[in-house]
């Protein structure tokens, strides 16, 4: 691509007249108009807002430059698709040394890091320079330091490739921005400024919670916690407001300089009290508002040490954080991380740090990307918004019943301030700023803002939210709080004080609460002696009296969040009361090991009003697993499905193995909903590319879900109604269970004649073994197809079969009629004593030994099935093969549940492993990463089965071949494994490509599959 002639014509001018340019009077405002305005236009960016968007979706924003000592404290532009942020450009005047000067790179940094944008640019057009801002900057840092791209304006038109392929608006909306920041992730030195940020947090946690332990000997743990949360809370809402020029800069600095720090520190919370309102300083009792104050850490001891350790780095050139560009998603996520653990005090007082049970269990706690809340929030809020007028708007309550850091709260508070923004420009600009009353004030360039007031009502009518954790009810607060803040400054809150003759801040007593949003009062009925700490833990909550007028209307309009993912039997280590309230209450509680976000959903149902909507992110596995039947069932009956968005085996949590879904229900009945498919997660986030289809709702019942948007969901749903599946005519019976089992495996066997094998042991003595006591053994082999390979191990199994119960034999039996198994097992006794936790040397079970009551299908003819794997491989044993399996495998066994069904295994074997069924399979199946797919029981009982009418000749022809087909391969693979040439495996692997083949014909035919519908199944694998 040429530079285009404007870019042409820049360079001109600017090489004529560089020396003056170069001088100091040339200053940035001039560059800004004269160079780098045309020059991003000229990339396809929309510099003046020419277009006419609304503040929120412009392409650009210049920033309202606050200067504060010699610093600036926004960036220069932050360049936007869709509202969010892409990448800061900081702009000098040409006088600077842009290569060589270490203040504007760490400036740019600076920003760019504490946004967590990969990208952003320095330039006074004579020089340009693109930086990786995920390294965390460091002031000493040279100009050179994390530079991915460096140029002159003389190279412009030769890179000019280059840079537009990164930085015009139609990379970045076709992601070329993306893919080059992506590439170049992971350098050495990465550290995102949120973890860099919570290790900063949960230093100062460790050392306000030990000092302030030390120094008030008197606190409970629950104290010590609130008082800890409170002042780290208040420090950053005051080094928030310095920064974006609300509060004097640097008074948090000045605390370093003497003694007395936290006296004054105090005096700093009592006047934020008389200027904000806010609970987050609130002292003393007062009239009408609610909530009770805080009376405890105004009177605590804390020594000045800690206090200086905090302040020290938080202040430009030390402090690597830009607070003005610190988002609230990113405080969010480090706050998310944050909550996770709880401050315990020790027998002697000392304060430790520990994560608390739930997350443990958990194994850490997974923050919701912002996409993935702004997508929930749009789909529930922005549909009940859709065609109305702010005044229809009125009222409309959006509740997280679970609102953590209040991630989604803050996204469902900024979607309505941009929608009312809108909204009053469209209805006429003038109209809405005038008065005492009014909605919107002017901006920067040509642009409108919100008021202060308006902001403050629309927090307090629309935003609700309730958590368990106390903790993260007031990190809410504070989240929303610094939202409404966003782009105020102290001019605008002064006036609004004189104005108003009222704080500034709303108290957000009744809208955020602290609650258990599963349990009400009737917990109490009957548990009238529950002590104060079970109490405090339980912690009910009463949802009338906590939003009254929200009820008086009928409930809630619309319920969004992510809900925790708890197994109840992890729960019921530390929660045992709940977890047996949750099975009396709740539907959704009554079957099997459930998860807590099933009653999270039922919940959020009951607290809808008539036109509500549910919007969650939560795992899909309920659409299959029994504990979800009566969520599914509650769900079918009501009509509510509204929406689903099926991320596969795509991952929305980094770090998880978790596989998601979003979730969307209507209160009222609907007929139908769509049903989106993601199989590329990039590409759906980036234009919203996925396979979707409508689905009936008079379709779904309690049974379990099988949703498909891929081409040929009519056949899969006709396929799955048909009426025999392999669960009503197979036995699908589980391996030996090392948790139940006691296996004891010999290694390095083979055989020698027909009653004798020989095994080795640890110490590499060769053993020679009667055989009438072993039983091959398959462990974690990959299995092939069609046939189960020879036993790699062999097993001990001191069982005589009678009636096909296992009786023991026991060890005089055993010594008497296996004397040289005998003699192996006391040689290996401590090996074995040692396996068996110590037990005593003639006890029954000491030598190890394979336990259960009926192990006649292992002794039988029966297809071994491998449980995760990219294909069906259902594999043929008649050798008595005994494996280990059961929930995730590795290995399931299948066979007719009638022992005297005319049915062949091998035409069972035939269907199992055809294309057809496989293709059926991975409609109902969980998907892995690597293209795995689970086959384990509860997924291939749902596989229909084509019944033979043996008084059809042409039915019973058709079985005939479909065995003689499987037979024929059955001993093709041994011939292809003991194969010596490459010829005589070419051969055999056609032979048998050209089998299988012939056996997914004949299953098509069987199944009266159509030409069209063939080419869909084999078009999938």
């Amino acid at each position: 691509m040429v530079a285009p002639k404007e870019v042409l014509k820049l360079i001109e001018n600017f090489e004529h007249n560089l020396d003056a340019y170069r001088g100091g009077k040339y200053n940035e405002t001039q560059v800004r108009r004269d160079f780098i305005d045309p020059f991003f236009k000229a990339l396809g960016w929309d510099m003046d807002n020419s277009a006419g968007y609304a503040e929120t979706y412009r392409d650009v924003i210049h920033e309202d430059a606050i200067k504060i000592g010699n610093s600036v404290k926004a960036p220069d532009y932050s360049f936007r698709i869709g509202g969010q942020r892409k990448f800061f450009l900081e702009a000098k005047k040409p006088s600077v040394n842009v290569r060589e000067d270490i203040e504007p790179a760490f400036q740019l940094r600076r920003y760019a890091w504490s946004a967590k944008l990969p990208l952003s640019i320095v330039t006074d057009f004579e020089e340009f320079a693109i930086y990786d801002c995920r390294q965390k900057p460091v002031k000493s840092d040279k100009a050179s330091k994390a530079r991915l791209f460096y140029c002159t304006f003389r190279d412009y038109a030769e890179r000019w490739d280059e840079i537009a392929a990164i930085f015009s608006k139609e990379a970045v909306l076709k992601g070329s921005f993306d893919k080059y920041a992506g590439s170049s992730k992971g350098k050495r030195g990465t550290s995102e400024v949120d973890s860099a940020f919570l290790d900063e947090i949960e230093n100062w946690r460790d050392l306000l919670a030990r000092n302030i332990a030390l120094r008030n000997p008197n606190l409970s743990q629950r104290e010590l916690n609130f008082a800890v949360q409170q002042t780290i809370d208040r420090i950053i809402f005051l080094r928030i407001c310095e920064d974006r020029g609300i509060e004097p800069y640097g008074k948090l600095m000045a605390l370093q300089n003497g003694a007395s720090v936290y006296a004054r520190l105090r005096e700093m919370f009592r006047d934020a009290d008389d200027r904000y309102n806010s609970g987050l300083f609130h002292f003393s009792k007062e009239k009408n508002r609610a909530g009770a104050p805080d009376e405890l850490t105004l009177h605590l001891n804390i020594d000045d040490k800690p206090l200086k350790e905090i302040f020290k780095n938080l202040y430009y050139p030390d402090c690597p954080y830009e607070f003005s560009v610190l988002g609230a998603d990113i405080l969010g996520s480090v706050y998310e991380q944050f909550l996770g653990k709880v401050i315990r005090l020790t027998a002697g007082n000392r304060a430790v740090v520990e994560d608390k049970p739930e997350v443990k269990k958990a194994g850490g706690v997974f923050y919701t990307p912002a996409y993935i809340v702004q997508y929930i929030v749009q789909h529930t809020v922005g549909k009940l918004l859709e065609g109305k007028t702010p005044k229809q708007a009125k009222g409309i309550a959006i509740l997280d019943p679970a609102c953590g850091s209040g991630s989604f709260l803050i996204g469902a508070y900024q979607y309505l301030l941009d929608w009312y923004l809108e909204r009053y420009v469209e209805e006429g600009a003038e109209k809405h700023s005038k008065g005492k009353s009014a909605h919107i004030r002017p901006g920067a360039q040509q642009t409108w803002r919100l008021t202060t007031a308006e902001k403050k009502r629309i927090l307090l009518e629309h935003i609700y939210g309730v958590d368990i954790d106390a903790q993260a009810a007031e990190v809410t607060k504070l989240s929303l709080l610094l939202k409404m803040l966003e782009g105020e400054s102290d001019e605008t809150l002064n006036s609004q004080m004189k104005l108003f003759h009222e704080r500034v801040l709303p108290d957000l007593e009744h809208n955020i609460q602290c609650g258990n949003s599963l349990i009400g009062p009737d917990f109490y009925d009957g548990k009238l002696e529950l002590d104060t700490e079970e109490a405090q833990r339980i912690n009910v909550f009463d949802w009338q009296t906590a939003f009254p007028q929200i009820f008086e209307a009928g409930g809630f309009d619309a319920v969004i969040g992510n809900p925790p993912y708890i197994r109840i039997q992890t729960m019921k280590e530390w929660a045992p009361l709940e977890v047996e309230h949750y099975k009396e209450r709740y539907l959704s509680a009554g079957k099997g090991n459930y998860d807590i976000y099933v009653v999270f959903v039922e919940r959020g149902l009951q607290l809808l009003n008539k036109r509500g909507r549910l919007g969650f992110i939560l795992p899909h596995k309920f659409f299959n697993a029994q504990y979800g039947e009566p969520l599914r069932g509650l769900i079918a009956i009501g009509s509510h499905l509204a929406d689903i968005v099926h991320f596969g085996h795509q991952q929305v949590f980094a770090g998880a193995t978790t596989y998601t879904c979003l979730l969307f229900l209507d209160r009222a009945p609907g007929e139908k909903f769509p049903f989106v498919q993601v199989d590329d997660l990039r590409a759906w986030r980036q234009d919203g590319t996925a396979q979707s289809a409508e689905i009936y709702a008079n379709q779904l019942s309690a049974s379990e879900w099988n949703f498909s948007a891929a081409q040929g969901g009519d056949l899969r749903t006709r396929l799955l109604a048909m009426p025999i599946k392999l669960g009503e005519v197979a036995h699908i019976f589980v391996g030996l269970q090392t948790s139940a089992d006691k296996v004891f495996v010999l290694e390095h066997v083979r055989d020698i004649g027909k009653h004798h094998v020989v095994a080795r042991d640890a110490g590499g003595t060769e053993w020679q073994l009667e055989r009438g006591i072993l039983k091959p053994f398959l462990s974690h082999v990959s299995l092939a197809s069609y046939a189960a390979p020879q036993a790699q191990h062999w097993l001990i199994f001191p069982y005589a079969l009678e009636g096909g119960q296992a009786k023991l034999m026991g060890p005089d039996n055993l010594k008497k009629l296996y004397p040289n198994v005998w003699a192996y097992l006391e040689h290996s006794a401590d090996a074995l004593k040692r396996r068996e936790g110590g037990k005593l040397k003639n006890s029954p079970d000491w030598y190890g030994y394979v336990y259960r009551k009926n192990l006649v299908a292992f002794d039988e003819p029966k297809l071994v099935v491998q449980v995760i794997s990219q294909t069906g491989r259902y594999a043929f044993d008649n050798n008595e093969l005994y494996f280990t399996g059961g929930g995730n495998g590795p290995y399931y066994g299948v066979r007719w549940k009638d022992a005297a069904d005319q049915h062949s295994l091998h035409y069972l074997q035939a269907l199992l492993n055809s294309r057809l069924l496989d293709y059926i399979l991975h409609s109902v199946s969980s998907p892995f990463r690597g293209g795995y797919w689970s086959y384990g029981k509860r997924f291939i009982e749902q596989l229909p089965v084509r019944a033979i009418d043996f008084t059809n000749i042409q039915d019973r022809s058709t079985h005939d071949h479909a065995v003689a087909l499987v037979e024929k391969m059955l001993a093709l693979h041994p011939q292809l494994a003991a194969a010596k040439t490459p010829h005589e495996s070419n051969l055999l692997q056609r032979q048998i490509a050209a089998t299988d083949n012939q056996i997914d014909q004949l299953v098509y035919q069987l199944y009266g599959l159509t030409d069209e519908e063939i080419a869909l199944v084999e078009g999938a694998q």
